[in-house]
């Protein structure tokens, strides 16, 4: 119970990890004249998609890359935009406003929309990249970069995207349902153990009048940035298996070195859960990272930020663009809801207390795992592997949506009106 508790909280850590990156990428978009005309120009092909019908996209684009032949759904409309930008501003609410991975809700509800798991997964990834590729700017503030470490490090996460990639294609094709089932069942996992320990974080710091802030406060950021070399980190280290790779110079006297063996192991795990669910990979390389390899806090932010750009890439292009899994529609509408929901998310922290506002993420994330969990006996009753009948599997997974979007929505909901109702006290901070 105390392994699966520690994990649940080198996630949430993780999790924060990447939401700093993703308010910085979306600080940095919106703000500058140059990136907000690309943002333009890559969201004319969606909005010209969503208007087109679906033969006239179907005759322009090659099989391979999808064209009339793409994967469920197969054509573009108003309407699919429309909910893209709802669920990229979802995410970008919680993200913003909870300062944790609000990308964990975005393959729940695109498969929940009706979307296949592997093209929920491949239009992931490729929105990730999308704004990595736009916003990502290593600058100083967001920690040391150490190339040899990243270069490494990308070895395996490129085998281990390749491997994600692969699985979910021969689950595709072996059976749709299978693949549903398979991304269904990692989903449920992760949801699980993450929104428990969620929820059990927000019910002890209410049981003990802790106010804390929406990003963790004092209660994970002063043990993330004061961690020290745990047995793990210098069994590891120990080992002396060359070549060795050099890091942290610049923070300890002639630095700390690691086996090239345990960063190509570690990037395979992170690339392997960026292939499979879509998701970076950036919520295990800080746990990874700092507690496992004994990178300090401040290499590994900027580290990680370097990974995300090369292994959603990568996964994103090789593993599922070429085999059109990927709905550029839905990617750039989730891009630009994601850019604003953040920036609403972030401001509303200023007015909230932060436990309130942890609460809410513990309830979407269990919104999530309850809407993953409750679409699971559908597809394992499809493929007979329990005995279920397709009515009650439809209920339960109608449960399971209804359950999701009425709490992500009722969340988003309240976000807003917050922010809307305090736009005066917001702009008396910004002021000051």
């Amino acid at each position: 119970m105390n392994f699966f508790r520690r994990w649940g909280e080198f996630m949430m850590w993780g999790a924060q990890a990447h939401a700093r990156w993703e308010l910085s990428v979306s600080n940095t978009i919106l703000r500058d004249k140059k990136r907000l005309v690309i943002l333009g120009v890559l969201m004319l092909p969606a909005i010209w998609g969503s208007i087109a019908s679906a033969d006239q996209i179907g005759g322009a684009l090659p099989d391979l890359l999808g064209g009339k032949k793409a994967y469920s759904p197969a054509f573009y409309t108003t309407g699919i935009f429309i909910v893209s930008i709802l669920i990229g501003l979802g995410a970008g609410l919680i993200t913003g406003c909870i300062g944790a991975g609000g990308g964990f809700i975005i393959a729940p509800a695109l498969m929940s929309a009706g979307i296949r798991g592997i093209l929920a997964v491949g239009t992931d990834l490729f929105h990730i990249f999308a704004k990595a590729i736009m916003g990502s700017v290593i600058h100083r503030k967001l920690g040391n970069v150490s190339i040899p470490l990243a270069a490494v490090f990308l070895i395996g996460a490129i085998v281990g995207a390749t491997l994600g990639g692969v699985i979910n294609r021969v689950l595709y094709e072996i059976n749709p349902v299978l693949s549903d089932a398979f991304i269904t069942t990692i989903y449920s996992l992760m949801l699980g153990l993450l929104g428990t320990y969620a929820m059990t974080d927000y019910l002890k710091s209410r049981k003990t009048g802790e106010r804390g802030d929406a990003h963790g406060g004092e209660t994970h950021g002063g043990k993330i940035e004061g961690v020290e070399l745990g047995n793990l980190p210098k069994k590891l280290q120990a080992l002396k298996i060359p070549p060795m790779i050099r890091f942290d110079q610049g923070l300890l006297p002639g630095g700390r070195s690691i086996s090239w063996l345990f960063l190509v192991l570690s990037g395979a795990l992170v690339g392997l859960a960026a292939g499979i669910m879509g998701v970076g990979g950036g919520f295990l390389t800080f746990p990874i990272f700092v507690y496992m390899l004994g990178v300090s806090s401040m290499t590994t932010v900027g580290t990680d930020i370097f990974q995300i750009v090369f292994t959603a890439g990568y996964a994103a292009i090789s593993q599922y663009a070429i085999y059109g899994f990927i709905f550029y529609t839905l990617a750039m509408g989730m891009l630009l809801g994601s850019l604003v929901g953040i920036q609403i998310g972030a401001m509303v922290t200023k007015v909230v207390p932060g436990i309130t506002i942890r609460g809410f993420y513990a309830m979407a994330v269990l919104a999530g795992f309850v809407n993953r969990i409750f679409a699971l006996p559908a597809k394992l009753g499809e493929m007979g592997v329990i005995p279920i009948s397709k009515e009650i599997g439809a209920i339960l997974e109608n449960i399971g949506i209804w359950a999701f979007f009425l709490v992500i929505g009722a969340f988003s909901i309240w976000v807003i009106t917050t922010f809307l109702s305090n736009i005066g006290v917001l702009k008396g901070k910004e002021a000051r």
